[in-house]
């Protein structure tokens, strides 16, 4: 199946060359990749103009939905459903200083965002999926792009099963101690991650979270029941901020 181009926004951000150079690997072969350099950004950043990547990059480049106030730099972040990258290097840049976490499952997600995270010393990516257990579960393709795939359990042995971990192990496994901000975009998953969160609430400053009501019935629920103790809340695009009090995190 060809993957959507989106002429108008890849034409306003790239210009026709990329355009073109896309449309021709997609035809007839080649690499779909598209390299830029942004003033703000340390190194160049890859991405895909067919798909998801260009409006993935409106939405963290342009709009800047991950803008965001602290009184204190954060030294831990993880970034749970990272995609390519663009929010683990976009925070990279800002907060230069701090230790981030990237986790994404799916394949080729993984091998762009391994691609714009290399540079990036203070960034460590893990291709697996944030859920409830550490186990194997299914990664599926509900047609959505490569923003959309979805997890779900499985008790079968499928080699084709991928790595899912929990929140504790994470802080367990790299010795993180805490995590100041934990921002989570996993297509319906946070309704397991935040069914029971007693292992690890505690340790958690700040969330930045995409609530996917609409794709799980209960998201939003298992969500905010999950998270007691949070007194700050606002909304920024498609996200929706909490955090424990305005010194941790505050809107810009």
């Amino acid at each position: 199946m060809k993957k959507k181009i989106r002429i108008k926004k890849a034409l306003q951000y790239f210009g026709v060359p990329a355009v073109i150079d896309s449309i021709k690997a997609q035809y007839f072969g080649g690499s779909e990749l598209f390299s830029i350099k942004l003033d703000y950004l340390e190194h160049p950043l890859s991405l895909r103009l067919l798909g998801s990547d260009v409006p993935t990059f409106k939405k963290i480049f342009i709009e800047q939905e991950y803008d965001f106030h602290t009184n204190i730099p954060p030294k831990v972040i993880v970034d749970a459903g990272a995609n390519v990258g663009f929010t683990s290097v976009y925070l990279a840049n800002k907060f230069p200083e701090c230790k981030i976490i990237s986790i994404e499952p799916e394949a080729e997600n993984f091998e762009v965002l391994k691609l714009n995270t290399k540079p990036y010393k203070n960034i460590v990516a893990i291709q697996a999926a944030l859920w409830n257990e550490n186990k194997k579960i299914n990664l599926v393709d509900p047609g959505k792009g490569s923003w959309g795939f979805t997890a779900e359990d499985s008790d079968d042995n499928d080699a084709d099963l991928i790595d899912a971990v929990t929140v504790d192990y994470l802080l367990e496994h790299y010795k993180l101690g805490h995590i100041d901000i934990l921002k989570i975009d996993i297509e319906g998953s946070e309704k397991e991650v935040f069914d029971d969160t007693s292992k690890w609430l505690s340790n958690v400053n700040s969330i930045v979270i995409e609530l996917h009501e609409r794709m799980k019935q209960g998201c939003n629920r298992s969500f905010y029941t999950g998270t007691p103790g949070f007194n700050v809340e606002w909304q920024k695009g498609e996200n929706v901020f909490i955090a424990r009090d305005e010194e941790v995190m505050s809107p810009r």
